[in-house]
């Protein structure tokens, strides 16, 4: 597949602007044109409109080439480069423009396109193989969970994720969090669990980012159209929207039920464009990450509580709930409600409930922890604790925590009281979650506090550039990504010649420079870009030059801003005219993140001084598809974040898949990734009293580190011009993180060490019951 770089961060090229009355004026869309609303950091409330285009049920497609509309309602296609091939082929320029997306692409395409590649053979006989692949996949009944686990392959295992980060077509996503929770479902589709996640269908995903001349980050939120997205409405038998209700004493709401297809595992998404008693109060629940705590609390209650008889309504009954942070641990108090119902104490539902609970926490520190003041959230549940025969105190027991200066409902409590296994998401983050909720269990010392770890890892197929993966299959074998968690299997990079492996590198890097600047040149067309665009956005880029990147989240705690720390030495470095180093950046402040905000604002403000010259870019408006050229084409992969804040950092290892060697702080993941021979530590675990000297230790460990070993080792050259020790360390990255730090391992690691036992705990506890 060509490089995605054709209209990206343009989101809505082909559309016409307009502003439109405000308060009293009409806001009606003319007819005959679809309409998006876009809100702007400004207020001013936009709509881009495109002419009536039909839905792609009601689409004809030629019969020979019919099946493309079912695969494009399934998210398989998103990791096999081939299926998606399938659709770009069919109309580049509109692959792009449609951001990826196969079911906008199929709404809007020429059908002379369509007939046109039933005419042609090389397109059918692709088509026919991606085909017969899916199909297999599909089909296959000896997956590794139903042959490791033959007697338990159909118990049922529901995943509940505020966001799911599945592809750039579908922004149900913010940041990590949810781009670990597609991951995750990816590989449970691949590994045959049972599995099905529950989620939000937010109608304003994530802001789109645009930085203005002054370097400040402006948040876009565009409204979602479901037709035009690889989702479909649940329906009943009369063709009737699925919906599920929730009386919340003083607000009733109803919302319809969405699923998502993602290989074998269904996803089913609770409408936040919901029927409400109070429409005023609901008016920022289709929001993601928008609004006040009450509408963060109305989200939570809806995917927790609503996403329980969501599954019900669809008669699945899990016999395992997997709450992915505290956002849906509500799930767990709808859960008693059912049990009491059905005859149990309050006392033997919550224990019953427990053994069929886990809890993953995400959160380093206090200050992330999900928390709502107690009279906020008491008037919605008091239909729940009067039902089960409790007190409010009583109710409020389950997540009470005491702040200091008073008392707040904590959802992290909750799930931990009401959960029978829990981890965190790497072995540091696994003392440190030990630490911060040491009050749960008073009577425990902090070892003793019953959270382990599994440590996060990548779905390898999603983030793997195309020529790595043609590499491995080419010098590994085809069936490299059945075993990818043997170590012993990636002895075979051993076997790559040194100019393959490097000329693999840096066809991978031209794409990303590629990229960088045709995201420049469209904002140049669209007359949106000012000099100090083109000056940040990685234009004067040069091959050649050892490119260092690093994208996240702009936190404060995250030191995006730490290389600037001795200016002077930091200009040294990057003009250097033998060895010169440059940096890109990418990232998303919160919208209500001022201080992150501020860093982006100065991490552009550097990027126009001469003295740089221009090797500091900074890429705009960061998602999964910006990530993946990011992750895949630069040289080193740079994490700087205040130890130990960082829970694991999975950007680190989507790069290290690909063999770029990781430069970082020891916490999260590098803690316990680096080996010492495939990347570079920054500093030790020392802990520091204050932040500044933190920063200024941890900035002069970085510069010691890139001047005397990373830029040696990148620039030094054999007689036939190839970095032979550079190319040690590519292929040490690589076996040191695909077997462990994939989600092959991570997955068969919650299976066996969360789910089984729990599924086992379950059928021992209802043999005993039986038994008396």
């Amino acid at each position: 597949m060509p490089p995605n770089f054709l209209n990206q961060g343009k989101k809505h090229q082909s559309f016409t602007a307009v502003i439109l009355p405000q308060k009293g004026q009409s806001d009606a869309s003319p007819p005959g044109l679809i309409v998006s609303n876009v809100y702007g950091s400004n207020g001013f409330k936009v709509h881009f409109m495109d002419k009536q285009i039909p839905s792609l049920d009601s689409r004809s497609l030629p019969p020979r080439i019919e099946r493309l509309r079912e695969l494009a309602y399934n998210l398989w296609w998103s990791w096999h480069e081939e299926a998606q091939d399938l659709y770009c082929a069919l109309d580049p320029l509109l692959w792009e423009e449609t951001e990826h997306n196969p079911v906008a692409l199929l709404r809007r395409i020429d059908t002379d396109k369509l007939e046109a590649a039933v005419t042609d053979v090389a397109y059918l006989a692709n088509y026919d193989k991606v085909f017969r692949t899916f199909d297999f996949y599909m089909g296959e009944s000896d997956t590794w969970f139903a042959t490791t686990y033959p007697d338990i392959k159909t118990h049922t295992i529901a995943y509940f994720s505020t966001e799911f980060g599945l592809h750039e077509s579908l922004p149900l996503y913010a940041g990590g969090l949810g781009v670990l929770s597609g991951d995750h479902t990816k590989e449970a589709s691949d590994l045959g669990l049972p599995f099905v996640g529950v989620g939000l269908l937010y109608h304003m995903g994530y802001f789109t980012q645009k930085i203005n001349a002054d370097g400040w980050q402006e948040d876009i939120y565009s409204e979602l159209d479901p037709d035009n997205r690889p989702i479909k409405p649940v329906l009943l038998p009369d063709g009737q929207p699925a919906q599920v209700s929730l009386d919340l004493g003083t607000l009733q709401i109803t919302s319809k039920l969405w699923k998502v297809q993602v290989g074998r595992v269904p996803i089913y998404l609770l409408d936040t464009d919901l029927e409400s008693s109070d429409p005023d109060l609901t008016n920022d629940i289709p929001r993601l990450y928008g609004g006040s705590h009450l509408t963060r609390l109305l989200q939570e209650i809806l995917l927790g509580v609503g996403g329980v008889k969501a599954l019900r309504f669809l008669d699945i009954n899990p016999q395992i709930w997997h709450m992915n942070e505290g956002h849906s641990s509500f799930l767990t108090l709808e859960l008693i409600r059912e049990h009491v119902v059905e005859g149990m104490s309050v006392e033997q539902a919550a224990n019953t409930v427990k053994n069929n609970t886990v809890f993953t926490t995400h959160t380093p520190v206090p200050a992330g922890l999900d928390m709502f003041d107690v009279d906020l959230i008491t008037p919605y549940f008091q239909p729940l604790w009067e039902e089960i025969g409790i007190s409010r105190e009583q109710f409020i027991d389950f997540g009470r925590q005491d702040i200091g200066w008073g008392e707040k409902f904590s959802m992290p409590r909750l799930a931990l009281q009401l959960s029978g296994l829990r981890n965190g998401v790497s072995e540091l983050h696994g003392q440190v979650s030990r630490d911060l909720f040491q009050s749960v269990w008073p009577d425990r010392k902090i070892d003793e506090v019953p959270i382990f770890h599994i440590t996060n890892g990548v779905h390898a197929r999603t983030w793997l550039a195309p020529q790595m993966i043609s590499l491995f299959d080419r010098y590994i074998g085809r069936d490299w990504i059945y075993y990818m968690d043997d170590p012993s299997l990636w002895d075979a990079l051993d076997a790559i010649p040194d100019q393959v492996l490097w000329s693999t590198r840096q066809e991978i890097k031209i794409d990303l420079l590629r990229f960088l600047r045709y995201q420049a040149r469209v904002r140049w067309a669209a007359g949106e870009t000012t000099p100090a665009h083109i000056a940040w956005s990685g234009t004067l880029f040069h091959h050649d030059v050892l490119t260092i990147g690093f994208a996240r989240r702009f936190a404060t705690y995250k030191r995006a801003t730490l290389i600037f720390h001795d200016f002077e030495r930091l200009r040294e470095i990057v003009r250097s005219a033998e060895r010169p180093v440059q940096f890109v950046f990418a990232g998303k402040a919160h919208p209500q993140d001022h201080g992150g905000k501020m860093l982006i604002q100065e991490l552009c403000r550097r990027a126009l001084d001469p003295q740089l010259a221009g090797r500091i870019a900074f890429l705009e408006d960061y998602d999964m598809n910006v990530a993946r050229y990011l992750v895949r084409g630069v040289d080193v992969w740079l994490n700087n974040p205040r130890r130990p804040r960082e829970a694991s950092g999975t950007s680190g290892q989507k790069a290290a898949l690909n063999g770029i060697p990781n430069l970082s702080i020891l916490d999260g993941w590098w803690a316990e990734g680096f080996n010492g021979h495939n990347g570079w530590a920054i500093g030790n675990s020392h802990a520091f009293w204050a932040e500044h000297e933190e920063d200024r230790a941890d900035a002069e460990a970085f510069y010691e580190v890139l001047e005397k070993e990373v830029i040696p080792l990148y620039y030094q050259r054999t007689d036939d011009d190839l970095p032979q020790a550079w190319l040690t360390k590519v292929r040490e990255a690589v076996k040191s993180a695909i077997p462990y730090f994939s989600t092959r391992r991570m997955v068969k690691e919650y299976a066996q060490r969360m789910y089984v036992p729990s599924i086992r705990q379950r059928e021992q506890t209802d043999r005993e019951l039986w038994i008396t």
